[in-house]
C-alpha cells in the first residue's frame, strides 16, 4: 500500500493557491452582549463575563456566501478611563475552546493590565459553540489512536486503518465545513471581531498553537496588531508534521524532571531512590502493559501506549507530577490481569484524559475533529505509508519514550481535500510589538521552536527564556511575568532578549497570578 486514500473526492471549489480576500470593515451593528452558553465544567466562570454571537463567511473569499457562527466573550475593564483597547486571546489546541479564557486570564493578570483592556475570548471557527465540526469519534476509547501510537511491536497497520476511516468519517459528518477550518481563516475571523468591536487595533495573548495563530494574524494584518504576547511558541517554518516530530526530543528532555521528583520522594511513591531507578520502573511498567493491558469495563484500554500518553500529558506542568507518580505507583502495585483501581481513572480526569461527555450543542469529539481540520487543512501532508513506517521505526530507536508516535500517520495522510490556499508566510515585516516567552524544557513546543519563531520575526520581537520545565510560562512567578505585564500595561518591550532563572519557591509564593496551564494535548 503506497499511499493512504479514502476515496472521497476533493470538492471542485477547493482550489489550492486561491488568494484570501480582505476582511470587510462594514460589519453591521455592534454585538448584542448577553448570557454565555454552557461552559467547561472544570472552570468557574467569572460573573462579569458576557457573550455574543457573530456571523462570518465560511469562505472569506466569498463574503456573500454561506456564513457560520462565531461566539465571542468579554470581561470589560473596571476602569474605562484607563482603557487602551481589547486583549484577544487563544488557549491553544488547535481545537481548544477559548470562550471562557477571559475568566481564566482575569485571575492571571494584574490590575495594571486588567485596567487597560477588555478581555475578549472566542471559540474559534469549528470549535465549541462556533459552528462545531465532528468526526463521530469516541474520544475516550480511541485516545492512543488520536495521537497515533504504533502497536507495541512498532507496526502501524492499525494507524493506517484509523487514518483512512477517520478521514472518511470527518468528511461524512463535516465535509462541507472542513476545508475552511484553517488558521488563516481563524485569523480573518479575529480581524472581523476587531472590526465589529470598533477597534482600530487588537492586542493579543496566545498560548501554544495560539502563538502560531497570533503569528499568522500579525503577518496578515501587521498594521492592526497592537501588543502581542506569544507564550510557548510554535516554529512557523515547521507546520505541522515537522513540528509534531519535535515532541520526540522535547519529551525526552523534560522527562528527567519527573524522574527526579519521584526519586526525591521514594518514601512516598516507592518507584526508585534515584532517577535511573525510577526510569527503570517506568520502562518495566510500559513493557508489562504492552504485554497485558489492564481491563477497565466501559472505559479506555489501559495499555503501554495509554501510560506513555498519560505521562507525556503530565509533563506539561510540575503540579501534575504527584498525579503521574501516583498513577505509576498504582500500576506498579496492580496484579497482572486484575482490574485497575478507580482512583486511577479519577486521576486521569484531572489531566483531562478521561473523555468528554459533550453536549447537545458541542459534540464530544469536537476538540479532536477541529484539531484534525486545522492541521490537515493548513498544509498538505505526505501520503506515503513507506515514509511514515520508515520514520516511525527510526524514531522508536532514537526516542523510545514517545515510541514513534510523533512521526506516525495522522488522518491528514488520508484527508479528503487539499488546502484551499497556500500556507501563510510568517514574516518580520511590521512594528516591533511582539513578546515571546518560553520555557527551556517544554514537552510540547520546545525551545528550538520558539527560537525559530524569534528568528523569523527578527526585529519585530523580543524573547524571554525561562530556565524551567513545562508547557506555559505566564503566572508561574518568573521574571517573564513582570516583563509581560509591563509590556501589556505600558508598551515597554525589552530592548534585548533575556534569560530568566527558574522562580524560587518564594518568587512563586509572592506571585499574585493564577497560572494559565494549557490543556494536555497536543499544542
Amino acid at each position: 500500500m503506497a499511499t493512504v486514500a479514502t476515496g472521497v473526492p476533493t470538492p471542485a471549489q477547493v482550489r489550492p493557491g486561491t488568494p484570501p480576500s480582505a476582511v470587510a470593515e462594514a460589519v453591521g451593528t455592534a454585538p448584542a452582549w448577553g448570557e454565555c452558553p454552557p461552559g467547561e465544567s472544570d472552570l468557574p466562570r467569572d460573573p462579569r463575563q458576557q457573550c455574543a454571537t457573530l456571523r462570518v463567511p465560511l469562505d472569506h473569499r466569498a463574503p456573500r456566501g454561506r456564513s457560520i457562527e462565531i461566539v465571542i466573550s468579554r470581561i470589560g475593564t473596571a476602569r474605562p478611563g484607563s482603557r487602551r483597547g481589547i486583549l484577544l486571546s487563544n488557549p491553544g489546541g488547535p481545537g481548544g475552546r477559548g470562550l471562557d479564557l477571559p475568566s481564566r486570564l482575569v485571575k492571571a493578570l494584574p490590575p495594571e493590565v486588567l485596567d487597560r483592556y477588555d478581555l475578549i475570548g472566542f471559540d474559534p471557527r469549528g470549535v465549541g459553540h462556533s459552528t462545531p465540526v465532528t468526526c463521530g469519534l469516541d474520544p475516550m476509547k480511541q485516545l492512543t489512536l488520536q495521537l497515533p501510537y504504533p502497536a507495541p511491536d512498532g507496526d502501524i497497520e492499525r494507524n493506517i486503518a484509523f487514518a483512512r476511516d477517520t478521514a472518511a468519517a470527518c468528511a461524512e459528518h463535516s465535509g462541507d465545513l472542513l476545508p475552511f477550518i484553517t488558521t488563516a481563516n481563524t485569523a480573518r475571523d479575529m480581524d472581523h471581531i476587531r472590526a465589529v468591536l470598533g477597534e482600530p487595533k487588537l492586542s493579543y495573548f496566545g498560548v501554544s498553537y495560539g502563538t502560531y495563530l497570533g503569528a499568522v494574524y500579525i503577518s496578515m494584518f501587521p498594521k492592526r496588531a497592537d501588543r502581542i504576547v506569544l507564550d510557548s511558541a510554535v516554529d512557523p517554518n515547521l507546520v505541522w508534521r515537522d513540528m509534531l516530530r519535535n515532541w520526540n526530543k522535547a519529551v525526552a528532555e523534560r522527562l528527567p524532571d519527573l524522574l527526579a521528583f519521584a526519586a526525591e520522594r521514594d518514601a512516598v511513591y516507592r518507584l526508585g531512590a534515584t532517577p535511573d531507578e525510577v526510569r527503570s520502573t517506568f520502562d518495566r511498567l510500559i513493557a508489562a502493559l504492552d504485554r497485558q493491558p489492564v481491563p477497565v469495563p466501559d472505559g479506555p484500554v489501559l495499555d503501554g501506549n495509554y501510560l506513555r500518553e498519560v505521562t507525556r500529558a503530565g509533563l506539561y506542568y510540575d503540579g501534575f507530577f504527584p498525579v503521574i507518580a501516583r498513577i505509576w505507583q498504582e500500576f506498579a502495585e496492580t496484579t497482572p490481569g486484575a482490574a485497575v483501581d478507580t482512583a486511577v481513572l479519577a486521576r486521569l480526569d484531572r489531566l483531562g484524559l478521561g473523555g468528554s461527555s459533550g453536549t447537545a450543542a458541542v459534540p464530544k469529539d469536537n476538540e479532536i475533529a477541529a484539531r484534525y481540520a486545522v492541521i490537515c487543512d493548513d498544509v498538505a501532508w505526505p501520503r506515503s505509508v513507506a515514509l511514515h513506517a520508515r520514520q516511525v521505526a527510526a524514531d522508536r530507536r532514537a526516542w523510545p519514550v514517545t515510541a514513534g508516535m510523533p512521526a506516525n500517520l495522522w488522518p491528514c495522510a488520508a484527508w479528503p481535500t487539499r488546502p484551499v490556499e497556500p500556507l501563510v508566510q510568517v514574516t518580520g515585516h511590521g512594528p516591533r510589538n511582539v513578546l515571546i516567552v518560553q520555557n527551556t524544557r517544554d514537552p510540547s513546543t520546545p525551545l528550538a521552536g520558539s527560537r525559530g519563531l524569534r528568528a523569523t520575526l527578527g526585529r519585530r520581537a523580543a524573547m524571554i527564556t525561562v530556565d524551567q520545565g513545562g508547557h506555559g510560562v505566564v503566572g508561574l512567578g518568573s521574571c517573564a511575568d513582570e516583563a509581560m505585564n509591563s509590556f501589556l500595561a505600558t508598551g515597554e518591550l525589552p530592548g534585548q532578549d533575556r534569560f530568566c532563572p527558574p522562580p524560587s519557591p518564594a518568587d512563586a509564593a509572592r506571585s499574585t497570578a493564577s497560572p494559565y496551564i494549557p490543556p494536555a494535548g497536543p499544542l
